[in-house]
């Protein structure tokens, strides 16, 4: 769909108009396409001192094709991503050299260029000066995100030690195309077994991915995503919604199973067909979700209790019973689902959805231990304003206020939740567990 002003703000006319009046100029963002470079210029890579993860990245760049320069460098080419690897700092003092590497490379960042952190654990700190000192990375990183311009962005990693064999697959994940509407986020790792050797055009082939609520939008994205990913997709949602399924499935070769997955034999019937005609499955996608806005002093029983069947108490269903299920969830499953920014910060007229992506977020995080014992992940996503055919239907204003109040001016699109989502579900994602990554363009809602 298209973005009228981003589109103007871009064009020759209208470059030169929203210059003179002082408005924002949205960017076109780079988006990921299979064979394209990880990056579209060099990187740098700096280091705080006692950094543990430098020749890590120097490899990854290096085996990626990408030209690093030295840190030192002030001209050339505009740089296609800045790293810093701040595992090193032991107090505020040593902020500084972040600051000093960050300053001047930040300067020769290109459109859609990358920075990217990486730190250590403010838990695992050895005293509350170190502790201070990593967690101001987080407001550092954040407020670089807030200060970028031309589609760049800004995360942070946080690794603990022990977990350096994690670090490849979301460093490429964030460097990417695949990440243009994430920004502004903290995603921890955690000590994994990943695998060394990964197909990067197809990360999922040979792979059965559960996709519920896939008939449109967000849901549709996904399935075709996972597919072009080389996973064969499940693509699930209800009778009603038959024929727009059919017209997925039919687009990505997958497989269609209409079902209501609130009724009371929905994961009998599911686990029944993964078992019978896949032999299992890799990744389940949790998308399935409805909205039934009221004011909470209007809110009726049924209003509520619909939301949350649907979006809340159907994953905890569905995914109980897959983990009871002999054989079905095989080793090294994924499971994704979809929160919500309404989930975070909240949101006026949707206190039933707000508080089943909240619940979301619950259940990830207390399922986070169980999954990492079977070597398995449960992640979430929580997308911002995202670009579908519902908010096309939403009052003008209201639509342009809700796609421009984030870092980036604009809304997502239901590929970056897509992209997102896949990223959880590739084996080199074995490291990131119980996580919640908004794909928001850095929202100025919630944190």
């Amino acid at each position: 769909m298209s973005d009228w002003y981003r589109d103007l703000a871009n064009s020759g006319v209208g470059s030169t108009l929203v210059k003179q009046l002082g408005l924002p100029r949205p960017a076109v963002l780079r988006r990921y396409e299979p064979g394209a470079p990880l990056l579209t210029g060099p990187a740098v890579v700096g280091t705080t001192g006692g950094s543990r993860l430098h020749e890590i990245l120097i490899r990854l760049l290096e085996d990626a094709g990408v030209p690093v320069q030295p840190p030192a460098a002030t001209d050339g080419e505009r740089l296609g991503a800045v790293l810093l690897d701040a595992t090193g700092v032991t107090g505020p003092a040593d902020l500084s050299a972040a600051q000093e590497f960050l300053t001047p490379a930040v300067r020769r960042l290109g459109p859609s260029g990358r920075v990217l952190v990486l730190a250590d654990p403010p838990s695992d700190a050895g005293s509350p000066a170190q502790a201070a000192a990593r967690q101001a990375l987080e407001g550092l990183v954040r407020s670089i995100a807030k200060e970028l311009r031309n589609g760049a962005t800004a995360n942070l990693l946080v690794v603990p030690a022990g977990a350096e064999a994690s670090v490849p697959g979301p460093v490429r994940f964030f460097l990417s195309g695949r990440s243009a509407y994430v920004d502004g986020q903290v995603v921890a790792l955690t000590t994994a077994d990943v695998p060394a050797d990964e197909d990067e055009e197809r990360p999922l082939a040979g792979r059965v991915a559960v996709v519920t609520g896939a008939a449109r939008g967000i849901g549709a994205a996904i399935a075709r995503v996972l597919s072009r990913d080389g996973a064969h997709v499940v693509a699930v949602d209800v009778p009603a919604a038959g024929d727009e399924l059919a017209e997925v499935v039919n687009e990505i070769g997958g497989t269609a199973f209409q079902l209501d997955i609130t009724a009371p034999d929905a994961a009998q019937r599911l686990i029944a067909h993964l078992r019978e005609r896949r032999g299992g499955v890799d990744v389940v996608v949790h998308n399935a979700g409805i909205t039934r806005d009221k004011l909470l002093v209007n809110m009726d029983a049924a209003r509520w209790h619909a939301v949350m069947a649907v979006n809340l108490q159907a994953q905890l269903d569905l995914t109980q019973a897959l983990l009871d299920a002999e054989g079905v969830l095989r080793p090294g499953a994924r499971v994704v689902c979809v929160s919500s920014q309404s989930g975070i910060a909240g949101n006026r007229g949707q206190t039933n959805y707000a508080a089943s992506k909240a619940g979301v977020i619950g259940m990830v995080r207390a399922w986070a231990p169980a999954f990492a014992e079977r070597g398995a992940t449960i992640n979430a996503v929580a997308p911002g304003f995202i670009v579908t055919e519902m908010t096309a239907r939403m009052p003008f204003g209201t639509r342009e206020i809700g796609s421009r109040i984030n870092s980036l001016q604009q809304g997502g699109l239901p590929v970056d939740v897509a992209e997102t989502i896949a990223w959880l579900a590739q084996p080199s994602a074995a490291g990131v567990n119980g996580q919640v990554v908004r794909v928001c363009g850095q929202s100025f809602l919630g944190a």
